[in-house]
């Protein structure tokens, strides 16, 4: 949840882009790929990529890790009730978004097998829907951090930044957000350290593949 405010320009920018981006089939996923999609969920998730950066000003509401058994291709995600594996057919059809793909720049891709092997054995932890870190609970963007993290010899891979729940340039919570954590009996967590899916995907220690079609 970083400060963004999307212009018609980025707009612009990321609808051609995405037209010349490589299309890829699901036969080109590999183990530690990066799945960005733009989840329609409603209020949170326009208000999460309204401060969010993107790459290339797209907006993303979700990412997940690609894991392929044998002939089959599933992705280890945190959404819904926990982290659990989702066929890939299954989580593409959320989304009538191009969902860009991303790997490790070939010098990090060292760490994809132990990142992949941290986030299966996290299955059936509880989904994080506070967004507090190192909670003993996991959202999407923070499954995908540790994961890297642990790889990476327990040393940040990804960037953590103060999570933000307010409208861009104003001191105004999105309403959204304080609806949300009235429900859930909880303080607005306004300048704890986060990580989202846009951090993620403009992150200089990874390069996009393409479009999944």
């Amino acid at each position: 949840m970083r400060r963004f405010v999307l212009s018609a320009t980025a707009l612009m920018f990321g609808f051609v882009s995405s037209i010349h981006a490589q299309q890829l089939d699901i036969a080109d996923l590999q183990d530690g790929d990066l799945l960005f999609q733009n989840l329609d969920c409603g209020p949170l998730c326009d208000a999460i990529e309204k401060v969010t950066h993107g790459y290339n000003g797209n907006d993303f509401s979700h990412i997940g890790l690609v894991c392929r058994r044998n002939d089959s291709v599933y992705v280890i995600e945190a959404i819904g009730k926990d982290v659990h594996l989702t066929y890939i057919k299954d989580f593409a059809v959320r989304t009538t978004h191009p969902m860009y793909v991303a790997a490790l720049k070939p010098q990090y891709r060292r760490l994809n097998k132990k990142a992949l092997q941290y986030a299966l054995a996290q299955k059936g932890v509880p989904y994080d829907d506070v967004f507090l870190y190192n909670n003993g609970k996991y959202y999407c963007s923070e499954l995908i951090y540790d994961a890297y993290k642990k790889a990476n010899g327990n040393k940040a891979f990804f960037r953590l930044e103060p999570m933000t729940f307010k409208q861009p340039g104003t001191k105004q919570y999105f309403d959204a957000w304080v609806d949300y954590y009235k429900q859930l009996q909880q303080p607005i967590p306004q300048g704890a350290p986060g990580i989202n899916p846009g951090g993620i995907s403009s992150s200089n220690k990874i390069v996009i593949k393409g479009i999944l079609r």
